[in-house]
């Protein structure tokens, strides 16, 4: 299994909590709340769930298993199976992803560190004033101070290494995320006025659905499940070769599907119980989760506690993820360059700094410098999520069909006996459907930013 001093997950659970742990983050609690609203709740949740089971099932399955099979980072995995440039290409591109995203991901994480900690000090009708979040991002020393602060908490647990680092903090952080989860959804559904919210979220309405549900639904898939951000082909090169990998997939897809689920019944009643389910306020976007959800606790009888509770939850939710992000890059750079963890995590170190200030400052001193049309944050979210993701996951589904074949992969996942029952399923979607899917959001995500339709 060890390749050097490649570190390895313990077995089993540790895998499973540590890619549960990447794969729930902000893209669970922050944004799929907000696009089920917006995208018709309960059709978007059903299309989302069919899509997770087949889309997303085999984008996981094929990466943890060239990871496994590889016993290599995105790079030397792509290298090893192809020996192509164009192949090599897709590696670096499934490998500069994370390195991209956990920068603007951690000031986003330390806007929830901030609120956090201004929950934890003061009545909750501070954070629900009209102006808190926009004084607070558009005033750059302390946007930049939390941002650190988030920061340091991360690149901790990376230095850690593998088991006793990610793995420790995964088994100890996911449990008490779902318990968080657990409280708040009960809270926020037995609030008068919030079953209005339950029918809308989980009753279909066919009237809603549009192409655009599924365009949506799809792209969230990158989000929530952590695909083509080389972080499963990191994690699957130390899974030891006893691990059931259909196994462990089911159980990701499992965990990540009901945090996804739990966040919309902490929102999405909540919204309908204090508001009486105005569509404007539903359909609030990001703003959602750090302008209304602060109006509505601070409306509760226990706005202050249950603030508390919630913004823990979302940073947990935030730290597992840009863990996992962070060790796909310091993974990267010990397989490509032959660094020490040590040596890795500072130059990872010192690119969050450069690169997340540009997006911390982007809303305060740097805001008046766009890329096209876009401050620094927004920017990056497009080119890594909109642009660099499709490419990466078509790259995979290349690199499975045409070099290392179906076959071998399949047989990877069978290693030690162990079933691949949903191998037919996963053969046509990695040589058919995924490819389509992908060019699908690729091409929608171009047509958006171009303003021809409007997602």
């Amino acid at each position: 299994m060890k390749q050097g001093n490649r570190g390895s997950f313990s077995g089993k659970i540790g895998f499973v909590l540590s890619a549960a742990g990447a794969s729930v983050g902000l893209g669970n609690i922050w944004r799929f709340p907000y696009l089920c609203a917006k995208y018709g709740g309960g059709i978007f949740l059903i299309v989302y769930v069919v899509l997770a089971l087949t889309f997303g099932y085999t984008m996981i399955v094929a990466e943890t298993a060239i990871g496994r099979y590889t016993n290599k980072s995105p790079v030397g995995a792509f290298n090893t199976l192809s020996n192509n440039k164009l192949m090599t290409l897709g590696g670096w591109i499934n490998a500069i992803i994370p390195i991209l995203i956990v920068p603007y991901y951690s000031v986003i994480g330390g806007w929830v560190c901030k609120y956090l900690f201004e929950y934890i000090r003061n009545d909750a009708s501070v954070m629900a004033t009209d102006t808190f979040f926009t004084d607070f991002i558009t005033n750059g020393a302390e946007s930049e101070i939390w941002f650190i602060v988030f920061s340091i908490l991360v690149l901790i647990v990376i230095y850690m290494g593998v088991e006793n680092g990610i793995e420790r903090v995964s088994k100890f952080v996911m449990p008490l995320l779902v318990l968080l989860a657990v409280v708040i959804c009960v809270y926020s559904v037995t609030r008068p006025g919030a079953f209005a919210g339950v029918k809308y979220l989980f009753i279909p309405e066919f009237e809603n659905f549009s192409i655009m549900t599924v365009v949506t639904a799809m792209g969230q898939m990158f989000y929530s499940l952590s695909i083509a951000m080389g972080i499963l082909i990191t994690f699957g090169s130390y899974v030891k070769k006893e691990v059931s990998i259909e196994e462990s997939t089911k159980q990701v897809e499992i965990f990540d599907t009901a945090i996804a689920i739990m966040a919309s019944l902490m929102i999405i009643p909540a919204v309908f119980a204090f508001t009486g389910g105005d569509e404007t306020t539903l359909k609030a976007g990001p703003s959602l989760m750090f302008i209304t959800m602060p109006k509505i606790f601070a409306s509760m009888g226990f706005g202050r506690v249950i603030g508390i509770v919630f913004f823990a939850l979302v940073l947990f939710a935030a730290v597992t993820s840009a863990i996992a992000l962070t060790e796909s890059a310091v993974s990267t750079f010990s397989d490509e360059f032959q660094w020490d963890r040590k040596r890795g995590v500072n130059i990872m170190a010192a690119i969050m700094i450069v690169l997340g200030s540009l997006s911390s400052l982007g809303n305060g001193p740097l805001s008046g410098v766009k890329i096209i049309g876009m401050q620094f944050l927004d920017f990056f979210d497009f080119l890594t999520n909109s642009i660099m993701m499709p490419i990466a996951a078509i790259a995979t589904c290349i690199l499975v069909t045409k070099f290392m074949t179906v076959e071998k992969l399949e047989a990877e996942v069978e290693q030690e006996n162990h079933p691949f029952k949903r191998k037919a399923i996963f053969s046509f979607m990695i040589k058919f459907l995924c490819p389509l899917f992908v060019v699908i959001i690729l091409v929608s995500a171009i047509l958006n930013v171009l303003g021809i339709i409007q997602m």
